[in-house]
């Protein structure tokens, strides 16, 4: 198989990662970017003995981990959480995604970010739901099955968060937004009467910023690059250990960006 084609089925899912990874759409893109043209340059890469995805994420990795990731200036201090956060460093964070939300391996996540098996397992223990415990927010669940609105209840609840709302409709789901003002949410795209999660979010955007973690079995068709995009994605069905993951990288991101000096803003 070519490398092309090799990196044309796997970009969707590293975008993903990047996403997750970097907190935002933009920065996440440039990083999977310079990872395309390091390979453009090195084709070899892909290669090697790992298998090919394996291989292309080593790469990212190994770019990623070039630049210095820590915590902006000022950040430590501030807060009890800020404080812990700035403890948070990127490896683990990492080592977290590969195996939560990435459905890698412990053994195939140590071939990416080069460490040993045991060496993942033990940067996942310091991240993960401790983080999501350490910032403790209100959670409004934008989804029309019932099932999955409990399940996600009951895993967001775990986590300890206070779900303030469960919504079936985007009518219902921009009330109750903008009644509780919560502090994440939790959006399926399909949802009852035909009506729009997307199209919900985006409305509410326009009122008050809050960090938004979409649910969809149908991800590709948000990651198509032709308009902006969605930063967290949870494909159907989920796993527990995928929204703890989630939830844990948008609320780091979110208690981060307060923490910064105020700046110019763009969109």
């Amino acid at each position: 198989m070519l490398n092309s084609e090799i990196v044309g089925q796997s970009l969707p899912r590293l975008r993903r990662y990047a996403r997750a990874l970097t907190g935002s759409q933009a920065s996440g893109d440039a990083y999977v970017a310079a990872t395309l043209e390091a390979l453009s340059e090195d084709p070899t890469v892909l290669q090697g003995t790992d298998s090919p995805l394996i291989a292309l994420y080593r790469a990212f990795s190994t770019i990623w981990n070039s630049i210095d990731q820590t915590m902006p200036q000022g950040v430590e201090g501030t807060t009890p959480t800020d404080r812990h956060l700035s403890k948070i460093s990127p490896l683990p964070r990492q080592a977290f995604l590969l195996v939560a939300l990435e459905d890698f391996t412990e053994v195939e996540a140590a071939a990416i970010l080069d460490r040993t098996a045991a060496e993942i397992a033990q940067l996942m223990k310091t991240s993960g739901q401790e983080l999501a415990e350490e910032i403790a927010t209100e959670v409004l669940i934008i989804e029309d099955e019932a099932l999955i609105a409990m399940d996600l209840e009951s895993l967001v609840e775990s986590l300890g968060h206070n779900v303030v709302g469960i919504a079936r409709t985007h009518a219902e789901a921009v009330t109750k937004a903008l009644a509780a003002r919560p502090g994440l949410i939790l959006a399926d795209i399909r949802l009852a009467d035909e009506s729009s999660g997307l199209d919900a979010v985006n409305e509410l955007l326009k009122t008050f910023e809050v960090p938004v973690i979409f649910i969809t079995a149908y991800p590709e068709q948000l990651l198509t690059g032709l308009r902006p995009e969605p930063t967290f994605l949870i494909t159907k069905p989920f796993r527990p250990a995928m929204v703890s993951a989630v939830i844990s990288q948008a609320l780091f991101f979110e208690r981060r960006a307060k923490a910064r000096p105020v700046t110019a803003r763009t969109v």
